[in-house]
């Protein structure tokens, strides 16, 4: 799943890969409070850990990709 960070007075965004769920990352933003450290275990082994108190925003994309392709279900070619 693909999450974008909004991180308070930072222009960019953060934009993290995971094999977590949606629910997993709102539990660990809510388990770290204000003073706590949101901890996210990006893709390819990497950690990401950042101050719940400096995030501004997540947004959680799809937790399943949509495949790709220009069939139609069910057809058989």
């Amino acid at each position: 799943m693909e999450i974008k960070i909004g991180v308070r007075d930072i222009g960019r965004e953060l934009n993290v890969e995971t094999d977590q769920s949606a629910d997993e990352i709102e539990k660990n933003l809510r388990e770290a409070g204000d003073d706590g450290l949101l901890v996210i275990d990006a893709t390819q082994g990497r950690r990401v850990l950042l101050p719940a108190a400096n995030i501004g925003y997540i947004e959680l994309g799809q937790e399943h990709a949509r495949p790709v392709g220009f069939g139609f279900p069910g057809q058989q070619l």
